[in-house]
């Protein structure tokens, strides 16, 4: 997920360097993101320099090495409202490595598969569930507080459908599963669209052979 308007928001309150915006970074959006890499950090502040929506300045200091201190510009602060106007759409569409895996197991037909995965994703979602509420109950940061409320709302959702795949694949004995087993993936002559004219279907396979 790309972050150069948070650095951007972050900067909005002050100049700021590189390993101070990593701390702030961190502290604002609290334990579920995990740790902000500083050389994805760097690489998106010179993205950000390039585009002019930052200036850096090179400080002197009198024992470590020079300091890089960044200050958003007029026009980085023009992108930061427009960020902020604009709805966020899901980042990833709605492509899903779970999902992938419970198309799989259910067109494998084996129910055994079926559970397989469903009870290992819901056992994996309830402890990320439970890590959670014990991560919400330690802070005592209001806003990180309601982040990971959100990420529990995340979680809740995928139960959900957790729940929803066991009834549509598991609930009827196996029928839906034996019926998925048996539907043809590949596309079929109906699919193909028609066939060129003066041409047949036997003629257009001995020329591919």
């Amino acid at each position: 997920m790309a972050i150069q308007h948070a650095v951007l928001a972050l900067l909005a309150r002050g100049p700021s360097y590189g390993y101070e915006l990593k701390s702030a970074f961190e502290a604002a959006v609290g334990p579920q993101w995990g740790p902000l890499n500083i050389g994805h950090l760097y690489q998106i502040l010179d993205r950000l320099s390039r585009d002019e929506l930052v200036v850096a300045e090179r400080q002197a200091q009198p024992v470590k090495p020079d300091r890089v201190v960044y200050e958003i510009t007029p026009a980085g602060r023009v992108e930061l409202d427009r960020w902020l106007a604009e709805p966020s759409p899901r980042s990833g569409g709605f492509r899903d490595d779970f999902f992938l895996k419970v198309t799989a197991a259910a067109r494998s037909g084996a129910a055994v598969t079926v559970r397989a995965v469903l009870g290992n994703q819901r056992g994996h979602l309830m402890r990320e569930l439970r890590n959670l509420d014990a991560l919400r109950r330690k802070t005592d940061d209001p806003v990180v507080r309601l982040l990971l409320s959100a990420a529990s709302r995340h979680v809740e959702a995928d139960l959900a459908f957790v729940d929803d795949a066991e009834s549509a694949l598991l609930a009827d004995g196996g029928a839906t599963l034996a019926a998925l087993a048996d539907r043809p993936t590949g596309p079929t002559a109906h699919d193909a669209g028609p066939a060129r004219p003066g041409v047949t279907t036997a003629d257009e396979a001995r020329a591919v052979g």
